[in-house]
């Protein structure tokens, strides 16, 4: 089991953790809910250490381009401002750093770092490792994982707190396989800190 000590540099990134993505919601990820307990740990982890917790949520505009009305391949989700919009009830989120995307009628962004200035942001406050975690795994966190790496970041995917749409069967799994190829460090809750999954990370 090895270990991974936090300190300055690191940030928790939650992604898209909101109602609508959750069981019963327009666009519900299967087992999504499961997310919530761990993340609540991660953040207590981080809150702990004195480190920065940043959340993506979903901002759409009414008429938005990633709505099926609108010729885009969902349901109607995460409208600015609505019940389904909201952050999943529980999380512990007061002092989170909110990161709006997906915010103009006629640009979608599934990554956190999308039109909205992240980068900037984490390397302005000394940032240079981040856990991610969220919903979902096969659009939202693979697209935030992806452009992190590709910016310089170092990512840790908090595994036991991602699950995945899964239009197709396998999504998740190759979605999680390609974030490992390009360096992402699979990584675990224990005890009172983080672990690397040393399985996961063989397996990549």
């Amino acid at each position: 089991m090895s270990a991974i000590v936090l300190g300055g540099g690191d940030a928790l990134l939650i992604v898209d953790p909101q109602v609508d993505f959750l069981p019963g919601g327009s666009l519900g990820v299967p087992q999504g809910d499961a997310v919530l307990a761990p993340i609540n740990r991660l953040i207590d982890l981080y809150r702990t250490h004195a480190l920065p917790v940043y959340v993506s949520r979903d901002w759409h505009p009414a008429l938005h381009c990633s709505f099926a009305g609108q010729g885009g391949p969902w349901p109607v989700h995460c409208v600015a401002g609505s019940d389904g919009a909201r952050f999943a009830p529980g999380l512990q989120l007061d002092d989170a750093v909110v990161v709006s995307k997906a915010t103009t009628v006629d640009v979608d962004a599934y990554s956190a770092f999308n039109g909205t200035g992240l980068t900037d942001t984490l390397r302005e406050r000394g940032i240079r490792r981040l856990v991610v975690c969220g919903l979902a795994t096969d659009y939202c966190v693979l697209n935030t994982v992806l452009d992190a790496l590709a910016a310089g970041f170092d990512v840790l995917l908090a595994t036991e707190a991602i699950r995945a749409v899964n239009v197709k069967a396998d999504d998740g799994d190759r979605a999680l396989q390609q974030m490992l190829e390009r360096g992402a460090m699979p990584v675990r809750l224990a005890g009172t800190g983080l672990v690397a999954d040393l399985a996961l990370g063989a397996a990549a």
